[in-house]
């Protein structure tokens, strides 16, 4: 039950920004990138990257430079790339900083160590990366960082996707 017709927080229909509508508009996987081993780990949700097949192949993603984890990015040069299912959806918030996570966003779902990171276990998926040692530089208001992929796993079921404000499958 709710007292509002709209979002409440929407700005108005002549406020809104055209380049952010459209962005909105385009599906875009859900992730969460993590990295370190016990209580050195650092994780984040991200719906801004690119995988490029190649040899070697690469990826590149967009990281809020205030997070934890572009701190901890710069001391392990490694991340885990975990490709999020439709049971996924509140991990995604949890670790957005969406959703309350008591104990750590790392209490909700089973993980396990990896070289590059943490991994989910039952992810969709997930990318073991080699960040590149060159200096990030900022993509719009973000940090892009780019690595090589160095492991690639495929698990069960369909990816998460983010389309309009809503987790889609």
């Amino acid at each position: 039950m709710t007292i509002h017709t709209d979002h409440p927080f929407v700005p108005g229909e002549g406020d809104r920004d055209p380049l952010r509508r459209l962005r909105g508009r385009l599906a875009a996987p859900v992730t969460v990138w993590t990295t370190g081993h016990g209580r050195d780990r650092a994780g984040l949700t991200i719906s801004s990257l690119l995988v490029a097949d190649g040899d070697p192949a690469r990826v590149l993603g967009l990281v809020d430079e205030d997070s934890e984890l572009a701190d901890a990015l710069d001391d392990t040069g490694l991340v885990t790339v975990n490709v999020l299912g439709e049971r996924h959806r509140f991990l995604a918030d949890a670790f957005a900083g969406l959703a309350p996570a008591p104990g750590g966003p790392f209490t909700q779902g089973e993980w396990a160590d990896g070289e590059h990171g943490p991994r989910l276990v039952d992810a969709v998926g997930h990318l073991g990366v080699r960040l590149d040692d060159a200096p990030r530089r900022h993509a719009g208001w973000a940090l892009l960082v780019e690595g090589t992929v160095e492991h690639v796993a495929v698990g069960e079921g369909e990816p998460l996707v983010h389309l309009r404000g809503r987790y889609r499958t």
